[in-house]
């Protein structure tokens, strides 16, 4: 069948809910590009919302799952163990920061990964009370969902949400949430986790702050230097657990293997996912051995937590990111991602903020630079072109109005330069055809 055909297939026998960024059904990929139904080719910056660190159909990965099945394929890590479990989490205990002895355990998404780090920090803490970020993303799972943020489409219609989930501004320079700016303000938002313990619930009645390195679907927001090292030290003053949800920036992508360790700090526990295990359905929380120890026996785990293949295609994954140098590989590529990007900035009044760490950089797209007013639709239209043009793409922020590319780490460098041409060509026509008079022109 073709694309339409499925199309109308899927709009038949598939709820709505499921959102699609294009309408294209693909047929086989390789590496950084997808190939679909109807033989057309695609570049790929969106790597499965940043899961495919080493590229689509990597032979390392294919030869480890090929294995793997035709040896077993489930025994369920709780009634037959298998090796490829404690092996993985041996050397995710040794990857991870943090100079004290550490455990990990496996779960299957993202969100599972950071609903296990709040039952961890909880029953190890005798505490109650989360605190999250404005502008984060943890999950789409109840707990995981009441740490989200953004309202629209995650959270409307689906509550009530969990009790006992704080929040508080994030360090979001481009938009400070205190107005002040970020050259001269001290990061005084760092503050804010004091303060809110004067203002919503007491330091004493909170097991966990949990936070984004870098703001994945918040649009690759990225603090100050000294943010997270003084958040730490406000969470180590009070007992509380910092859990670092690396999920989107962890292995690699921002030329670090987690990109807490630009800040130099050493979290309690660390979720992970996506990258980890090349497409498979594989999470992790790895910590401090005495937090991960602390639930009873049969207190954390699930059914297909750990699958065997899941997690033979995640060391062979750990295999790649260090014989093919892919934390070096992150920090060029990025670098010619923010010149691509600055070069944007120069040459359109739309894009209004260009940051990011490594491979991890995006734009932030605006009707007025000064206004700062964020330009959704105009980042949708952005979205639509590149597709029709070959380029496969997604946005994210709030506003939903940053591109946030997220290729594999193993790109072509033709195939990068390619992908950049044709954001330059789809940017140049929409904002062409969607040109908007500035508040000067207007008399505003």
């Amino acid at each position: 069948m073709n694309n339409e055909q499925l199309n109308r297939m899927r709009d038949e026998e598939v709820p709505r809910g499921p959102f699609n960024v294009t309408r294209i059904f693909a047929d086989s990929a390789k590496n950084a590009t997808i190939t679909d139904v109807e033989g057309r080719e695609y570049i790929d910056f969106a790597g499965g919302i940043g899961v495919m660190g080493v590229g689509h159909a990597h032979p390392k990965v294919v030869q480890a799952v090929q294995d793997q099945a035709a040896h077993f394929s489930h025994t369920c890590f709780h009634v037959v163990m298998y090796e490829a479990y404690v092996e993985l989490a041996r050397r995710m205990n040794r990857l991870a920061p943090g100079d004290f002895a550490k455990k990990t355990m496996f779960a299957n998404s993202g969100a599972e990964a950071v609903e296990n780090a709040v039952k961890i920090a909880r029953h190890a803490t005798g505490r109650d009370a989360v605190i999250a970020f404005e502008d984060g993303f943890h999950g789409r799972t109840l707990l995981a969902m009441g740490l989200t943020s953004k309202v629209m489409p995650y959270k409307a219609g689906f509550g009530p949400f969990p009790p006992e989930i704080y929040r508080i501004p994030y360090a979001y320079c481009y938009r400070c949430p205190l107005k002040l700016d970020h050259e001269t303000c001290g990061t005084a938002c760092a503050e804010l986790l004091e303060d809110a313990f004067k203002n919503y619930v007491e330091a004493e009645e909170v097991a966990a702050v949990v936070v984004e390195p870098i703001l994945g679907e918040g649009g690759f927001v990225t603090p100050p230097p000294d943010y997270f090292p003084r958040l730490k030290a406000t969470c180590e003053r009070h007992g509380i657990v910092f859990v670092a949800d690396e999920v989107q920036s962890g292995f690699g992508r921002t030329g670090r293997m987690f990109a807490i360790e630009h800040w130099g700090v050493e979290p309690d526990l660390i979720c992970t996912a996506k990258s980890l295990a090349a497409g498979y359905p594989l999470s992790a929380v790895t910590g401090r051995a005495e937090l991960m120890d602390d639930p009873q026996v049969g207190g954390l785990g699930g059914t297909y937590g750990g699958n065997p293949v899941a997690c033979r295609a995640a060391l062979a994954v750990l295999d790649i990111i260090e014989e093919e140098g892919l934390l070096q590989r992150a920090e060029l590529i990025g670098a010619r991602i923010r010149k691509a990007f600055m070069d944007f900035q120069e040459e359109f009044e739309v894009i209004g903020d260009v940051r990011g760490v490594g491979a991890m950089v995006a734009m932030e797209m605006v009707l007025h630079r000064e206004a700062k007013t964020p330009a959704a639709d105009l980042t949708k239209a952005l979205v639509g072109r590149a597709v029709q043009k070959g380029l496969i793409m997604i946005s994210a922020g709030t506003y939903g109005n940053v591109i946030r590319p997220l290729m594999p780490l193993t790109i072509e460098d033709e195939v990068l330069e390619r992908g950049l041409d044709i954001l330059h060509e789809s940017l140049q026509e929409v904002v062409r055809e969607t040109a908007t008079p500035s508040p000067a022109q207007t008399g505003a």
